[in-house]
């Protein structure tokens, strides 16, 4: 059948990208589109122009994302090493260089622009790990400490800006991957435990107490020489309860504040529980169809500080309601879901493995941004992606998405 020359040339074109999940794509520039609204909605007053820029960076980011996935994402892994040491590099050069804000020294100034490399660490330990993990099954103890030892470097790095928020995603990509890759759960819970008793210890103490015994049979579980696996389980535990005090002091004032305000915003409500406060009555008075775009009374009248970065979700609650606030929980809902699909069906351990990674970075910061906005998580400074304003971040969560659009698009199909 003869074909016109148009079509055969749309079709043409649009075949290196046959196989992404379009799906995926079109969750993300919706959640774009969203979050330039929102900011719109929140400079109403003020006439900023952030929600343009976040337009821009948007777009730029959906054409990176458009050319890796049509890029094999396979070529990546033979620049691991060299996306390594620069993104290490990066974070001394911010410490050393960087612009001061908040506390933290946290911005690379190029020109008259910021970058923030700790954002762009998020990917590049992706990729390493990822690469780590293809090379071999991370099913002894001696190669998850390898593992760990390559995300401890840049985590310490960004923890020393100090930057607790991006240290806490690190982890949590790190955590995920290694699960991914075949660690076992029980040494992954033992690797979080002293945390989680330094907290409980100060907290509540039957409780601590409880966690070190379950933390006993954990050892004595999943470790070698099951009885010196769980006194030594038992031992960093009960140690590690008395050490919180000394960890806690090495934390900065505002971090200290961030983490424990959400507790009871109303010691301070003027002070270190203003935002919680405020971003509360903000999310209720939405109520379930919320007040309307550009109504918002807490969001007009700036009520919320940086309400068109960590608290966007406050300003969508408010003006958009319980329905619209669910909507964008579904939306994300459907793009964790994607990438664990995309995760199953790759075609090898590197891809499923960067898929997996970007799940535990969307996740994490998903999770505590809208728990902090509600009460239920410290506040971080931790954006939510798509929606947030912010130049690196923005980049940093496309790149992530074209590579596994990639790993999607380059996976082995069966042709019947």
């Amino acid at each position: 059948m003869f074909r016109s020359p148009s079509r055969w040339n749309f079709k043409s074109w649009i075949q290196p990208w046959a196989d992404i999940d379009w799906l995926l794509l079109f969750l993300v520039t919706a959640m774009t589109i969203g979050g330039s609204i929102a900011i719109r909605s929140v400079e109403l007053s003020s006439g900023g122009t952030n929600w343009i820029q976040h337009l821009v960076m948007g777009g730029i980011g959906l054409v990176i994302a458009l050319w890796l996935a049509r890029s094999r994402y396979e070529e990546v892994e033979r620049w691991r090493w060299w996306i390594y040491g620069g993104i290490n590099l990066l974070l001394i050069a911010v410490m050393l260089f960087g612009t001061t804000a908040l506390g933290a020294e946290r911005w690379l100034t190029i020109g008259s622009f910021n970058i923030q490399p700790s954002e762009f660490a998020k990917v590049g330990l992706i990729i390493t790990l990822a690469s780590a993990i293809n090379q071999e099954s991370v099913n002894t103890l001696p190669r998850m400490f390898q593992i760990l030892g390559i995300a401890a470097v840049p985590a310490a790095l960004v923890f020393l800006q100090p930057s607790l928020g991006s240290t806490l995603v690190l982890g949590s990509v790190s955590m995920s991957m290694l699960y991914w890759g075949n660690a076992n759960p029980g040494w992954l819970a033992l690797l979080i435990s002293p945390i989680i008793s330094a907290v409980l210890f100060n907290v509540y103490a039957p409780a601590w107490l409880a966690w070190v015994g379950l933390m006993a049979f954990a050892g004595w579980s999943s470790l070698p020489w099951r009885i010196f696996g769980a006194l030594g389980a038992m031992v960093a535990n009960l140690v590690s309860g008395g050490l919180g005090k000394i960890f806690w002091d090495l934390l900065k004032d505002y971090q200290k504040a961030r983490i424990t305000m959400f507790l009871n915003p109303d010691q301070d409500p003027m002070g270190g529980g203003y935002h919680l406060i405020q971003s509360r009555i903000a999310i209720g008075a939405g109520e379930l169809w919320g007040q309307g775009l550009f109504k918002g009374t807490q969001t007009q009248l700036n009520f919320i500080p940086e309400q068109d970065t960590d608290f966007i979700f406050a300003a969508i609650g408010e003006e958009w309601g319980f329905v619209g606030s669910i909507a964008v929980l579904i939306g994300f809902w459907l793009i964790c879901l994607r990438l664990v699909s995309i995760a199953q069906s790759a075609k090898d351990n590197f891809g499923s493995a960067i898929a997996i990674g970007v799940l535990g970075m969307l996740v994490f910061q998903i999770a505590i941004n809208i728990g902090m906005t509600i009460g239920l998580a410290p506040i971080t400074g931790i954006p939510l992606p798509w929606l947030s304003y912010g130049r690196s971040a923005m980049l940093t969560n496309f790149v992530g998405i074209g590579l596994v659009l990639s790993v999607a698009n380059h996976r082995q199909r069966l042709r019947f």
